[in-house]
């Protein structure tokens, strides 16, 4: 671990992001105000909001606290031109610091592992990531620990270099501060309940802190994976990629069970299931929020009336075409499930009144 991240006190979080200008001159710029969609009500007007955070650049909400993360790095003097970005990414975190080491001359070293997706490492390689596999013998299994050791050593003692430790970097739960204001302003405060996929902590954790000073009776719902282990066992391997806490890595500082109303865990089979069946409204979401969307629904008719729930879609869906959407990708492991699809796809159809 860095200590010199942990040892640091957070940085004080940002108030809410101004208005976005017309013309803009880095795509960095482009972060944030993402849309609100109403997923489906109930007769007794309780609504599902999904806050789509596909909408920022690179169809991911973490480009939030890469941003955050690199400004920091920055602020303290760590990270001057020309220098180098470290960090050990399943993909997502990966892509938002792909884009500010591009815009702001930075050479940008991601640790992966092949259970990350191929869109999402072929991208990161297009904006000039180096990509390091931790692993080189072509299994998909997920590898957190031996990344987050690697990208450590990689950056150790080398001038001008950082590496950016997402899952205990304080700046992670900062950049999603202005989730919080975004949320607030366009619902009126009226949040009653916040759903969000828990893996570093900071997109749930990030937004609750600030949601609860501006809502304070706001409830959280923390999402993760069956075989995650931050809210308990038995830990196994998962597919959903991007969330949670495998066996062997240790649960991240930006987890905040203060934070966490109630955790809850989701299979992949219905987490991506529920994918598939969202996907019959128009809209393709990512596998982690599929686990997100499957929780949300379920909870919403037992909601009292006229409650709002949102739930955080940290991103969508077209960097999955060639797993969560691929009958044959799902088939060779036993993910696919016709019933659970259909089972998913009826509530969600009976929710939105057809």
């Amino acid at each position: 671990m860095n200590a010199a991240l942990t040892a640091r006190p957070a940085p004080v979080p940002p108030s809410a992001a101004p208005a976005r200008p017309a013309v803009v001159t880095r795509v960095s710029e482009l972060i944030g105000h993402t849309p609100l969609l109403e997923l489906c009500r109930t007769r007794d007007g309780s609504r599902l909001l999904l806050k789509l955070e596909m909408f920022n650049p690179m169809g991911t909400a973490k480009i939030r606290m890469a941003r955050q993360m690199v400004l920091d790095a920055e602020a303290r003097g760590e990270l001057r031109p020309g220098g180098r970005i470290v960090e050990s990414t399943s993909g997502n975190t990966g892509l938002g610091l792909a884009v500010m080491a591009a815009e702001r001359g930075y050479a940008f070293t991601a640790v992966v592992d092949h259970h990350a997706c191929a869109d999402k490492l072929r991208a990161m390689r297009a904006l000039g990531t180096e990509l390091v596999y931790v692993t080189d013998d072509g299994t998909d299994e997920l590898a957190t620990a031996a990344r987050e050791e690697l990208a450590e050593s990689l950056a150790r003692g080398r001038d001008n270099t950082v590496f950016t430790e997402q899952h205990n970097n304080p700046g992670n739960g900062v950049g999603y501060t202005a989730v919080a204001h975004e949320l607030h302003d366009a619902l009126d405060g009226r949040v009653d309940v916040l759903v969000a996929a828990v893996g570093t902590g900071g997109a749930l954790c990030g937004t609750a802190r600030e949601l609860r000073r501006l809502v304070p009776d706001v409830r959280t719902v923390g999402v993760e994976p069956k075989g995650s282990i931050a809210f308990g066992g038995p830990a196994h391997d998962y597919h959903q990629s991007g969330t949670g806490t495998p066996e062997g890595a240790g649960i991240g500082a930006l987890v905040d069970f203060s934070l966490i109303d109630e955790g809850v865990k989701v299979g992949d089979v219905e987490a991506f299931a529920t994918c598939r069946a969202v996907a019959r409204t128009g809209l393709l979401i990512g596998g982690s929020a599929g686990g997100v969307v499957h929780e949300a629904l379920r909870r919403l008719p037992s909601l009292p009336p006229g409650s709002t729930m949102v739930a955080l879609v940290n991103d969508g869906g077209e960097k999955y075409l060639d797993t969560v959407f691929d009958d044959g990708w799902m088939a060779a492991r036993d993910l696919l499930d016709p019933v659970v699809e259909r089972e998913v796809g009826d509530l969600l159809g009976t929710l939105r009144g057809h």
